[in-house]
């Protein structure tokens, strides 16, 4: 039985880094830290070195993310402000996102559309991972929607059977805790469809077939 999206034109991608041991964030996550635990600063020196120190030896995965015409992702992963909007919160991303494409956040608490410089606009999603599914299909048109994160958003899209296509990037560490991939999702079944080693970390996609 093949997903809930392949009769569709674009396909829905999720993308993650993790560990070896499946963590896409460690402990302690805060507004200063916001990969907490993450085996380096905090700030995604340890699990996401791979696209600050090596981003030339990894640009064509680079690439592939920035390549979907619409991103779906999770609060905590727009950033660490919980229940009701109570400052003008435009998440890690600062000024420029680096997204340039309609951006649709899962939330609980409504809050208006913001538009940001480079094209990026977030628009925040109170009705469930279906809702901001359906809206980001509609901004897409054709071209790919990217889940992306954190782990917990995308576990819910698969668990939904939601998800054509897991595009995976493994760094040679263990957390032991934290935000894991997978956690409460049923079993799948993947068929791999590519993989790429690079410095520090392993780049594979599968097709997700059930």
């Amino acid at each position: 039985m093949g997903s809930a999206v392949t009769t569709r034109s674009g396909k829905v991608i999720a993308d993650q880094t993790i560990s070896v041991d499946g963590y896409s964030a460690g402990l302690n996550q805060t507004e200063e830290r916001p990969f907490g635990d993450d085996g380096g600063d905090g700030w995604g020196r340890g699990l996401h070195a791979w696209m600050f120190d090596a981003a030339d030896e990894n640009q064509a995965e680079l690439d592939l993310i920035k390549a979907a015409s619409a991103v779906v992702m999770g609060r905590n992963m727009f950033g660490p402000v919980r229940g009701p909007w109570d400052r003008q919160w435009n998440g890690w991303w600062g000024e420029d996102p680096p997204f340039h494409k309609p951006v649709f956040v899962l939330t609980h608490h409504a809050r208006e559309a913001q538009p940001m410089e480079g094209g990026t606009t977030f628009h925040f999603v109170t009705d469930g991972i279906e809702s901001a599914l359906a809206q980001a299909r509609a901004a897409a048109g054709d071209g790919n929607i990217l889940i992306h994160g954190g782990a917990t958003t995308i576990n819910q899209y698969l668990a939904a059977g939601l998800v054509d296509e897991l595009r995976l990037h493994i760094v040679p560490l263990t957390l032991g805790s934290g935000v894991r991939l997978f956690d409460g999702v049923p079993p799948q079944k993947l068929e791999q469809m590519t993989s790429r080693a690079a410095t520090s970390v392993l780049h594979v996609t599968y097709r997700v077939l059930s």
